[in-house]
């Protein structure tokens, strides 16, 4: 079945953690005898000084309870290295694109997420309102429970020391010593059927040297409370990783509009000719080496520079990743194997490339598929669909529900 790709283009950004109470201290969670270095008092002191910086409390359409705080007064720049860091608004577009329409960082692009139709006011950017049973989930949160990529950069080999994630992903040739500049796709929303505290995303991934950033929609209970697919943003940088920008490794973000950690939808279901969409675009700044985060053709937040290990990105994959947490292994994609329709499929298309001389590649060719687990989970690429979103990755899979 051919498909024009007509009707929706939904763009949501979102994402921050949401925790409440505290399930299984098993399946890689630590026991409470461990957080107990992490007191009350020191729960306490950080709420406070989130608090404080709020000057606005707001709610997005789903009901979701955000904090306008000061642009200079998110988290990121709570490390010392940021303290005098200079404050880049705007990017500086790359060749193909300073021909494009500029658009301005406050023009209320994702104002319709808001009960308020707007968002923050502007000079302030929404952080999802954080209670001290949500920080007690994030310090919780083990390193072999939160996202990676299939390709493990520090000991070179693939990611099959942790049994617990799963990959189906295309990926940039590992024999080919490229470097990237940027990176962008669209791909489609679904609801997989997880577990507490599993988790099954659909990203892409970014790695930088041993860090990385990935963006995307996932759906985890364990920090969620719920079974909604949500976009999210993770970022690895040296000692520091966390979802969204509760760390300092964490995006800045630049527009009063985007709530981070937004629930995602309509999902697609499997025969329908509406597909929903998220695009998203990973790019570097010529000028001052920042990455910077597009969703929707529209700049979001960025990483400084200084915050990774090296300049260049040295690996792009696209494609699903499910953490099982011992149990019997998540769905992935829209839960089933692909019939390589983008009707049938969870699926990336128009995908690109930008290399280290800021040339951007629109066909690709230079990747590879890779499926841990071909049992649960598959992934196939279409070089030449013939439809007008051109390379398409299909994957997904029942895994062992």
């Amino acid at each position: 079945m051919k498909l024009s790709f007509p009707g929706m283009l939904f763009f949501l950004l979102g994402y921050i953690l949401c925790f409440s109470d505290i399930s299984s201290f098993n399946n890689h969670f630590v026991d409470a005898e461990t957080l107990q270095n992490f007191t009350s008092f020191e729960m306490e002191e950080q709420l406070k000084v989130i608090d404080e910086h709020a000057a606005k409390i707001i709610k997005t359409t789903h009901g979701d309870t955000y904090e306008c705080v000061d642009y200079d007064k998110q988290p990121a720049f709570d490390d010392q290295t940021m303290k005098n860091h200079l404050l880049h608004y705007k990017m500086h577009q790359i060749s193909s694109r300073k021909n494009s329409r500029t658009r301005k960082i406050n023009d209320k692009k994702f104002g319709f997420l808001w009960e308020n139709g707007v968002g923050c006011p502007i000079g302030t950017i929404p952080i999802q309102r954080v209670t001290k049973d949500k920080l007690l989930r994030l310090n919780s949160y083990s390193n072999k429970s939160k996202p990676q990529g299939s390709w493990n950069f520090t000991y070179n080999q693939y990611n099959v020391d942790n049994e617990q994630h799963h990959f189906s992903v295309a990926r940039t040739k590992r024999g080919e010593k490229k470097s990237y500049s940027g990176v962008s796709m669209a791909i489609s929303v679904h609801d997989p059927e997880v577990r507490s505290p599993q988790f099954s995303s659909s990203r892409m991934h970014v790695q930088i040297g041993d860090d990385f950033i990935q963006v995307g929609w996932i759906v985890n209970p364990a920090l969620y409370t719920d079974m909604q697919p949500r976009s999210f943003v993770y970022t690895k940088a040296g000692k520091n990783q966390c979802y969204n920008s509760l760390c300092p490794a964490g995006i800045i973000l630049v527009r009063s509009d985007i709530p981070l950690g937004g629930i995602r939808g309509p999902p697609g279901v499997r025969g329908s000719t509406q597909i929903v969409y998220d695009t998203y675009g990973l790019l570097k700044d010529k000028a001052n080496g920042n990455w910077w985060l597009e969703f929707g053709g529209i700049q979001i937040g960025f990483w400084p520079a200084k915050i990774f290990q090296q300049s260049l990105a040295n690996s792009v994959e696209w494609g699903g990743e499910v953490y099982s947490a011992s149990l019997p292994g998540p769905r992935m994609g829209n839960g089933y194997f692909p019939l390589l329709d983008p009707e049938d499929d969870a699926h990336v298309c128009n995908i690109t490339l930008v290399d280290e001389n800021f040339k951007i590649d629109k066909m690709v060719k230079n990747v590879e598929t890779f499926s841990d687990n071909n049992h649960s989970y598959k992934v196939y690429e279409d070089l030449d669909s013939g439809l007008p979103v051109g390379h398409i990755i299909y994957f997904g899979g029942p895994g062992k529900m």
